[in-house]
């Protein structure tokens, strides 16, 4: 498995974690109106769309690492 592979497999498992601590986050407090404050769901909502797309730039700034290195992997294997 390539280095890109690897690394879109772990973004996507992490973006999925994210997406479903969103998701559970969200819903305890709808569940709960009384326990959180007034603008939970404006924060969680911001908080988290920073979390995710913070993590996902910086996804893409790896996947570019990684397939530099993979090209140089193969040119590597290419020249022996």
């Amino acid at each position: 498995m390539s280095k890109k592979e690897r690394l879109i497999l772990a973004m996507v498992v992490v973006e999925a974690a994210l997406a479903g601590l969103w998701w559970y986050l969200a819903s305890y407090g709808m569940a709960n109106p009384d326990r959180v404050t007034a603008d939970f769901q404006q924060v969680i909502g911001r908080t988290m769309g920073m979390a995710m797309g913070g993590l996902l730039g910086l996804g893409v700034i790896l996947f570019l690492v990684a397939a530099r290195s993979d090209r140089k992997a193969m040119a590597g294997k290419t020249r022996r």
